[in-house]
Order: C-alpha cells, then sequence, then structure tokens
C-alpha cells in the first residue's frame, strides 16, 4: 500500500473513533430539501476531514456531500487539476437508525478519473482502499472478487429497488436472474463489498460522485466488471458530474453481460434513479 493510503487510512479511523462512533445511535436526523437525512455526525466528520485534507494535502478542493449545491458546483467549476470526493457518512439512514452498515468513502480524482479511493468500515473495522493500477486491499491484504460465479441464479445480488423505474420490477424477479437478493443501504461498501467477493451482482438505480468514486475504483482494481449509466442507458465515464448515474456490475465481464442482458437495460429515463418524495413515503429516506 503506497504511503498516502496509509496516511488517509489512519485519517479515516482516527476521525471514526473521535466522530462516528460516539455519537452512533445516540444523533438524531434531520431531513433535508432533497428527502435525504443528515445529522451532526456527517457535518462534523466532514469538517474534520476536510481540514485535515487541507493541512496535508493544500490545494486540492474537497467537494462534500454535505455542501450545498452552489458550493460543490462551483468546486467543480473551480478544479481543473485534482478534487477529493468526500461522503462523511455514507449510508446515513442506517447509521441514524441503529443498522451497523454506514462508511466514510474519500477518493483522490484527477483529471476527472479517480486515482485513490478509500472505505471505512467503522463497525467491523475493515478499510479497503486501491491506487489506480495498484490493485486493492482490505487492510493490507489484497482481494478479488468472487471466483466461482458463473451463473446468474447461483449469485448473490445486491439490488437497490427504491431507485428503479417501478416498470422494472417485476422483470427483475422472474427465474433465473440471481440466487438471493439483498439491499443494505450504503453505496460505497456495495462496491466494496463485491469487490472482495461478498455478493456478485449489482444494480443501483442512482448514485452520485462522492457515492461511487471510492468505491468503484476498489471494485475496478480488484477485477469486477461494471458500468456507469446515464439517462437513456448511455454510459458515461466516472468525469467530474453531480449528475446522478445507474450503476450496474459483477464480479467478471461474462456475468456482467449476461446480467445486462437480464436486467433489460437500458430502463427508459422516466422515474430513473428518482425515489418517491418524502411526502409520500416518509419511512423511506435517502441514504
Amino acid at each position: 500500500m503506497n504511503t498516502d493510503l496509509r496516511h488517509l487510512s489512519t485519517l479515516l479511523r482516527e476521525t471514526a473513533a473521535a466522530e462516528i462512533m460516539p455519537r452512533w445511535q445516540e444523533t438524531r436526523a434531520t431531513r433535508k430539501a432533497d428527502g435525504s437525512l443528515v445529522t451532526e455526525t456527517d457535518l462534523a466528520t466532514q469538517r474534520r476531514i476536510a481540514a485535515a485534507l487541507a493541512r496535508d494535502f493544500p490545494g486540492i478542493p474537497v467537494l462534500g456531500e454535505e455542501m450545498s449545491k452552489e458550493e460543490q458546483a462551483d468546486i467543480l467549476r473551480a478544479s481543473e487539476r485534482a478534487i477529493w470526493a468526500l461522503d462523511p457518512v455514507d449510508g446515513t439512514s442506517n447509521y441514524a437508525g441503529g443498522f451497523p452498515f454506514f462508511a466514510i468513502s474519500l477518493a483522490l480524482i484527477e483529471g476527472g478519473e479517480p486515482v485513490l479511493g478509500l472505505v471505512l468500515d467503522p463497525v467491523r473495522d475493515e478499510c479497503f482502499v486501491a491506487a489506480r493500477g495498484q490493485g486493492a486491499f482490505l487492510d493490507e491484504v489484497a482481494i478479488r472478487p468472487s471466483a466461482d460465479a458463473e451463473r446468474l441464479a447461483d449469485c448473490l445480488a445486491m439490488i437497490d429497488l427504491k431507485r428503479l423505474p417501478p416498470s422494472a420490477l417485476p422483470a427483475l424477479f422472474r427465474g433465473g436472474g440471481f440466487g438471493s437478493q439483498r439491499n443494505l443501504g450504503a453505496v460505497a461498501l456495495d462496491w466494496c463489498w463485491i469487490a472482495s467477493g461478498r455478493f456478485q451482482l449489482y444494480l443501483h438505480g442512482s448514485q452520485k460522485l462522492w457515492d461511487y468514486a471510492a468505491g468503484r475504483l476498489i471494485a475496478t482494481e480488484a477485477g469486477v466488471a461494471s458500468r456507469l449509466l446515464g439517462p437513456g442507458g448511455v454510459e458515461v465515464a466516472a468525469a467530474l458530474s453531480l449528475e446522478p448515474r445507474l450503476a450496474i456490475a459483477a464480479a467478471h465481464q461474462g456475468l456482467l453481460d449476461a446480467w445486462i442482458d437480464f436486467v433489460g437495460l437500458p430502463y427508459t429515463t422516466e422515474g430513473q434513479g428518482e425515489p418517491s418524495s418524502p411526502s409520500s413515503q416518509p419511512c423511506q429516506p435517502t441514504t
């Protein structure tokens, strides 16, 4: 593992110990304008990591999930060389509800592409990391996706149903698509868990840059095959953008090809990636 990843891993662990775990199950969440949840932990974690990055890596701006859309857009416009993408608590709904599946996600993006990625699971004290072209690791042990998955019907699938078009859901549950299905509610960890062989198929209808930048790099470096799709099923690069992306992935390319065919992409753009409004479904906040 390179020196920067070791340093950043320590930063994330120290931050989780100081800001995240002491408040867990004691912090109340409020709802943002977009319907998603935020807690004081999200804000404190973002402040602490942003300050440390400004000290240790001066001149590289931090794009944080808990910034306003205007601040985020300004940072993207002003950044020509490099940017940090930070989700201080990925899986805030889980965190606020006491469900033990959430993470800190941090990526360094240069020239529109992630070059460093870290995802810390503070509950399990697992830190997944990757540097472009250098493989992916869980606490300095190399990770790989499941090598035994050959048929869709034998696979465990992670599918976020809420952010998919309702019209697409019935077809997902016809026979032969997967052996079993889960949704645990933290995008960054989803990518890391498929990277380390804990499931084999993935489908998520709406991810933002800070959701996928670190996790997808880790998955790609581990050997996972994936695609990011914009409206109408158009494949897009992981460039600097605030637009949501549909993500689909599998443990290897042959499995991904079969999974894409089974899922029936592209979906229509109507309703894609947008959960129901908080007023109509108050018990389904976004993460």
